[in-house]
């Protein structure tokens, strides 16, 4: 499983021309889902997620968590996280999870999130979506479970 997170001052997400979620301040998380992935995978990436010290406090220094800060949370599903480019120039993506499986997992994530932060918007699984932001720093970070 994969999380491309980016500090944002806001965020949104439309399908259709209609915003479907929006937030201010917080995190804009794009979440990639692996055919291995499952629910223990997901719960380390939340914590981690929700535990990462990445805005700035009254000096300036990162150390401030989401919740330190009252941030949002935005979160897309985004299978393309698992793009293999090794071979030619077009990407394949036998990496990514099964459709059922990732979405499955991608809404176990939104639950979890919304265990410990008030407000969490989120993207439509599957759907063709326009996702505009202003990263702030700009500050962004993989967190790939893989590596953790």
């Amino acid at each position: 499983m994969k999380f491309l997170i980016q500090r944002v001052t806001g965020a949104s997400v439309a399908v259709d021309g209609q915003v479907i979620g929006q937030i201010g301040k917080g995190l804009l998380v794009l979440i990639g889902v692996a055919g291995e992935d499952d629910e223990q995978i997901a719960d380390k990436l939340v914590r981690k997620l929700l535990g990462l010290r990445i805005f700035e406090d009254s000096d300036g220094k990162t150390n401030l968590s989401l919740s330190d800060v009252d941030g949002q949370l935005l979160l897309i599903s985004q299978f393309t996280l698992y793009a293999d480019c090794k071979k030619g120039n077009r990407p394949g993506f036998t990496n990514a999870g099964a459709p059922k499986k990732a979405n499955a997992l991608y809404e176990y994530v939104i639950q979890k999130c919304k265990e410990s932060v008030p407000i969490v918007e989120t993207g439509h699984f599957g759907a063709d979506m326009k996702v505009s932001l202003v990263n702030d720093g700009p500050f962004t970070i993989m967190l790939d479970s893989g590596e953790l």
